[in-house]
This record gives C-alpha cells, sequence and structure tokens, in this order.
C-alpha cells in the first residue's frame, strides 16, 4: 500500500501551488505503477488538511492548479485504484473535498469537517458542492454548505460521509485495516467494481446503467487477466489466492 502525506505542518497542511503540482505529480505515480494497488492520504501533525493557505494567497501567490484539482486529486475522475482518507483532524474546504473524493474515510473522533469558503468570501469549487449533496443528500448538504458550519467526526459518520471513527492514535491503524482488507481481493476486480460504480452514477437510471457497466477499461483488463482465472482455481484448491494484478 501507498500512504501519501500531507507534509505542511506549519500551516496545518493549507495547500499552496507547488503542493498541488507536486501531489498531483505523486498521484500520476500511484495511478500508472502497476505495484501500487491502494493509497493511503493523511496529514502531518495535527491537521489533515486546511484547505487552501490563505496566507500564500493574500501574499499574491498563484492560485493555479493541476487539472487532477486541488491536491492533485479532486479532479482526477478517472482513478480507478481505490483511495482512502485517513482523516487526523481538521479537514477544511479543500481538506474537506480531499476527504469527500476518496473513496474510504476513516477520521479521528476529534476531527472536524467544514467548508468555511462562504465566512471568507469564497465558494468550495474544488468539488465538494457537488460531491457533499450526491453523498448525504439536498438538505443536508446545504445544512453544511450555506452555514460554514463544523461537524464533528461523529456528525459525518450519520450522514454517511465517513466510514469509521477511532481515537485519534488509531486513525493510520485503521485505514490500514481498511487497506489490507481490499489487498486481500482482485486489484483489477476492486478497480473494475469501482470504475463501474463510478460510472453508474453518471446515468439517469438503474437499467441504463447495468446496460453500460461492461464497456470500462478496468473491466476488460479484469477479463483478460492472469487473475481471471486464478481467483476460482484457488477456490476448488481450497488455497488463498496469489494476486498479480496482470
Amino acid at each position: 500500500m501507498t500512504v501519501i502525506t500531507l507534509a505542511r505542518p506549519e500551516s496545518l497542511n493549507a495547500l499552496h501551488t507547488a503542493a498541488h503540482n507536486e501531489l498531483a505529480a505523486v498521484f500520476d505515480n500511484f495511478a500508472a505503477d502497476p505495484d501500487q494497488w491502494v493509497a493511503i492520504v493523511t496529514g502531518a501533525g495535527r491537521a489533515f488538511c486546511a484547505g487552501n493557505d490563505l496566507k500564500y494567497q493574500a501574499a499574491g501567490g498563484s492560485l493555479d492548479r493541476p487539472p487532477s484539482g486541488f491536491g492533485g486529486l479532486t479532479s482526477r475522475f478517472d482513478l480507478d485504484k481505490p483511495v482512502i482518507a485517513a482523516v487526523n483532524g481538521l479537514a477544511m474546504g479543500g481538506g474537506f473535498e480531499i476527504a469527500l473524493s476518496c473513496d474510504i474515510v476513516v477520521a479521528a473522533e476529534d476531527a472536524q469537517f467544514a467548508f468555511p469558503e462562504p465566512r471568507v468570501g469564497m465558494a468550495a469549487l474544488a468539488s465538494g458542492l457537488h460531491r457533499l449533496p450526491r453523498t448525504v443528500g439536498w438538505q443536508a448538504a446545504m445544512g453544511i454548505i450555506l452555514t460554514g458550519r463544523r461537524l464533528s467526526a461523529e456528525e459525518g459518520r450519520q450522514l454517511g460521509f465517513i466510514n469509521e471513527v477511532v481515537p485519534r492514535e488509531q486513525v493510520m491503524t485503521a485505514a490500514r485495516r481498511w487497506a489490507a482488507q481490499i489487498l486481500e481481493c482482485s486489484p483489477l476486480a476492486v478497480r473494475a467494481a469501482k470504475e463501474i460504480a463510478r460510472e453508474g452514477l453518471n446515468h439517469a437510471s438503474l437499467e441504463q446503467a447495468i446496460a453500460g457497466q461492461r464497456g470500462g477499461g478496468a473491466l476488460r483488463a479484469m477479463l483478460a487477466s492472469d487473475d481471471y482465472g486464478e481467483g476460482p482455481r484457488a477456490f476448488a484448491e481450497k488455497r488463498r489466492p496469489q494476486w498479480t494484478g496482470r
């Protein structure tokens, strides 16, 4: 598994242009490397990510971001490999959007989440205004987006955008446990499943989603792989499958 750490603790891991570009390169490498199967994103120090570096912006810093979005992730819509957020503290604005862009979210008990942008004359434009309503429903999302209020990790779990809440010192242990469970599965089957589920959300009806589910590249890769035969063989031989990702 690959661990990606947001490492600007002096700024509560708020991100500026250089950090966005560096993270974009890291995620590019993760996506392209056949030997990297699952990633965990976390923060250094006491925050996950405080969002946009407003001090950097106020000083005239560039607001340029890579095409893959905030943190190199929020506009990366073709990533079929699973990504886990290990939210160890504050996840504000873009930090919240990074978490929502992940497939599984583990959060510390004292983690807090918010879109505070309206309080500083801005809007959460790095996908959060679209991801949150799709995850928790319209009214619940508007109660968060329009007020800029902070949510606890437990409220996030109840709303459905957090999978598990644990004591702060157990965040990475829990994230690694989720990653280990994913790694027990065929990596190509995992990618095909994520691709099908993601693309299915683009269809207006369940019928259309099912009809279109066989057109993706990740599914074709799974069907053509050695692992596609390894699973049934291992089951018949009563042994653990030996996945190669090929």
